[in-house]
């Protein structure tokens, strides 16, 4: 609500008609403004808001799901809730939905496909009116609707991206912004670094992993490169930071594919009696919240989280209003952060 304004207590009920007549627009205006904002000029959309908000008006939004079977929802599936990178990607996609009218379902998938599958019927049950997926892969129910309508489907992806999804996508170019990474360690002068990926089935993984290999191979280091796998959880990256460091001629530098894994591999150094970065440099990926505030603040990618979410919203709106004549995938800017976890070997 607009400061000072008051919605209506007693009275009828306020109508759609009431508020064009209160905004000065059509009814038409004011059914795009709740539906489709971003596509309503600033001045405008305020006026109407306004107006909304004087009056008191609720659209009724059972007889509308009647009408139009919309059901004004958007569900959100993401792998592990528990992961504070997901977390402002969600905050991004409930502020853009909210703006459009839309609530958001949300659903905690923890990599298991049976759940995956529950979520997806909710969508083929039209509980949903759309689908933003965080993972890197579809429900075998939500495969076949991609497979019927084609880019009709209601269905969009944040974070991951790979063709053969064939749905549109909003990410980072996951291989540039590892390549850079390791580019800032070789720059330092590190010969010998470790690299903790996330699980290799997801297309995410492989992207860095390929960005970190080709860096290596650009400056002759592959033989030193040394790879381990974890989960991108910080107990993972603990126990692989501890195995590349326990191995012959240990790496001076570790990129880790998460921020979390990072702080695991922060965990590792300590309990070596080891310094970061005095003995061993560390990166990290995705800049949470707590990378800035670790001890030594952590050198990472930062990731626009806020903004995939908010580009997920607008792609599936496009789906939804008939604009979008084929998949597309949106790439972000991403940024290097340097930090005091990384030094000269």
């Amino acid at each position: 609500m607009i400061p000072g304004a008051q919605p209506a207590s007693f009275g009828p009920m306020a109508t759609i008609q009431d508020v064009a007549r209160s905004a000065g627009v059509s009814t038409a205006t004011v059914s795009r403004v709740l539906s489709a904002p971003e596509r309503v000029a600033e001045a405008t959309r305020a006026r109407v808001m306004a107006a909304v908000a004087t009056l008191g008006y609720a659209p009724n939004v059972a007889a509308k799901t009647l009408r139009t079977l919309r059901t004004e929802k958007i569900l959100v599936t993401v792998p592990d809730i528990s992961n504070p990178f997901f977390s402002k990607v969600i905050r991004g996609v409930e502020e853009a939905a909210q703006a459009a009218g839309y609530s958001v379902l949300l659903g905690d998938t923890r990599h298991e496909a049976d759940r995956e599958e529950l979520y997806g019927r909710m969508l083929r049950r039209k509980e949903a009116d759309g689908l933003i997926f965080l993972g890197h892969r579809l429900p075998d129910s939500v495969v076949d609707l991609v497979e019927s309508l084609g880019p009709r489907a209601p269905v969009v992806n944040g974070c991951e991206y790979s063709p053969d999804l064939r749905v549109s996508s909003a990410h980072i170019d996951n291989e540039r912004a590892a390549a850079e990474a390791m580019e800032h360690l070789y720059g330092l002068g590190h010969v010998r670094v470790g690299v903790i990926t996330g699980p290799l089935a997801s297309p995410l993984s492989r992207d860095r992993l390929a960005g970190a290999q080709a860096a290596a191979a650009a400056r002759g280091r592959t033989g030193e490169l040394r790879v381990a796998t974890g989960d991108f959880s910080i107990e993972s990256g603990l126990e692989q930071a501890d195995a590349l460091l326990s191995g012959e001629a240990p790496p001076t530098a570790i990129f880790c594919f998460s921020d979390e894994m990072a702080m695991g591999a922060l965990e590792a150094i300590r309990r070596r009696g080891l310094a970061c970065p005095r003995d061993v440099s560390v990166v990290g990926f995705d800049d949470i919240r707590y990378a800035a505030h670790l001890d030594p603040p952590l050198t990472t990618v930062s990731q626009p989280m806020e903004r995939i979410g908010h580009e997920t919203v607008r792609l599936l709106l496009d789906v939804l209003s008939g604009a979008a004549h084929e998949a597309r995938n949106v790439t972000l800017p991403h940024q290097l952060v340097v930090r005091a976890s990384t030094g000269a070997p």
